[in-house]
């Protein structure tokens, strides 16, 4: 009765059975043809995958790295450059200074050669001044004497009592 019910089906054992030999020979073939190349070049594929990933992770670490390195040089260019800027600030500040100093003496310098020469040209005037002072002194005693007297010796004299006048000026 079985055998009836599938024949009822339309299905045949001979022919069930030829199709399990064709499948199972198909999947053999299939398996050894087709299956083993997949699952190779899956593999493949997986490992090529994962050697992208290991690489990019690589270059992303050598990126970071990178990335470091320049912030560090970045860091130290930076302080170089604040340590030449200052520097360069104390340098002309010393300049500055310096400048200041060399223009104070020679100010300082100007001054005094000046004090001298016009201390120099008033004791020329002064003398100057004498001189003459003691040429009309002794032009108005002789005027006034009538006779001409040692204009020599009396300018010693007129000179000895200007001296003396100026010294108890001064004191």
């Amino acid at each position: 009765m079985e055998g009836e019910g599938l024949a009822g089906l339309g299905i045949s054992w001979p022919t069930l059975l030829a199709q399990i030999v064709n499948f199972g020979i198909l999947f053999v073939l299939l398996y050894l043809v087709a299956y083993k190349p997949i699952l190779r070049m899956l593999d493949e594929r997986s490992r090529k995958v994962k050697e992208s990933i290991d690489q990019t992770e690589r270059v992303r670490e050598q990126a970071e790295q990178a990335e470091e390195e320049s912030k560090r040089r970045i860091e130290a260019a930076s302080r170089e450059g604040q340590e030449i800027i200052a520097r360069a600030v104390r340098t002309g500040e010393e300049v500055r200074q310096q400048a200041q100093q060399e223009a104070k003496r020679e100010a300082d310098s100007l001054i005094v050669r000046a004090r001298e020469k016009i201390q120099g040209e008033s004791d020329e005037a002064i003398g100057k001044l004498r001189r003459e002072f003691a040429d009309l002194t002794i032009l108005a005693a002789e005027k006034v004497i009538e006779r001409s007297l040692d204009k020599e010796s009396h300018r010693q004299l007129i000179e000895k009592t200007l001296d003396e006048s100026a010294t108890l000026k001064k004191n």
